[in-house]
C-alpha cells in the first residue's frame, strides 16, 4: 500500500510493519514530499529535492532491461514485470527509462540476485551488470511524460555549460518512483545525465 510522506521521509511498507528511509535536502534543508511503493536498491543514494540539480553516484548493480522495438511502456513495463514474477525477484523503486524511452529497466535489490543475460523465457528481457555510474540528477513532479523528461535535461545541460568541470558521459535517463497509481501531480521522478571529469 502507498504512503504519503513528508519530513523527507519514504515510509515503507514491510511485512514487519513502516520503514523510514531518509531523503536528500535541498541547500535550504527542504526535503520532497514522497510517495514510495518499493525498497530502494541497496546502497541507492537518497532521492534529491525538486528542482535542485544534485551530483549522485550509484554503485553497482544488477537490472532487468526490456528494450522498446515497437512495443508501449505497458507492454515493456509487463515484460519486466512478468520476468522478476517468473524468478521470484522482489519489485523495487525506482524504474529506469533509457533515452527517449527506447528502453525500460527493473532494478534488482541487490547485485547478487539471479544472473546476468537473456531471460530464457522471454529474449527481448535482459539482465545486465551496471558498473559504478556519477551523475548530474533533478527532480522533477509531475507526469512521467516526454515535456517532463525534456525539461529536466534542459535543466542538467544549463548547469553542465555552467560547471566544466563535468562532461555528459552518456544518454539522459529517466527515474520513475511511482506507478499508475499514483496521480500525476504527486508523481515523483528524477532526470540524470551520466557525466564524468574530463581527462586533461
Amino acid at each position: 500500500m502507498a504512503r504519503f510522506v513528508n519530513f523527507g521521509f519514504f515510509l515503507l511498507a514491510t511485512g514487519s510493519g513502516l520503514v523510514a528511509i531518509p531523503c536528500a535536502a535541498d541547500e535550504q534543508g527542504a526535503r520532497p514530499m514522497l510517495v514510495s511503493e518499493a525498497n530502494l536498491p541497496a546502497g541507492f543514494p537518497a532521492p534529491g529535492a525538486v528542482g535542485t540539480v544534485i551530483v549522485k553516484t550509484y554503485p553497482t548493480h544488477r537490472l532487468a532491461r526490456a528494450t522498446v522495438g515497437k512495443d508501449s511502456d505497458n507492454a515493456m513495463f509487463m515484460k519486466l514485470f512478468n520476468h522478476i514474477k517468473r524468478n521470484d525477484i522482489a519489485m523495487t523503486s525506482p524504474v529506469q527509462m533509457d533515452g527517449n524511452r527506447e528502453s525500460m529497466a527493473f532494478l534488482y535489490a541487490t547485485p547478487d540476485l539471479g544472473a546476468p543475460g537473456v531471460d530464457p523465457k522471454d529474449p527481448a528481457v535482459v539482465v545486465e551488470d551496471i558498473p559504478e555510474t556519477t551523475v548530474v540528477s533533478v527532480a522533477l513532479r509531475g507526469s512521467y511524460s516526454k515535456a517532463t523528461a525534456e525539461k529536466g535535461i534542459k535543466q542538467l545541460r544549463e548547469w553542465l555549460a555552467g560547471h566544466p568541470e563535468w562532461k555528459e558521459a552518456g544518454p539522459p535517463r529517466t527515474l520513475g518512483y511511482n506507478s499508475p497509481f499514483v496521480p500525476s501531480f504527486l508523481k515523483y521522478s528524477e532526470v540524470q545525465i551520466p557525466i564524468t571529469r574530463p581527462q586533461r
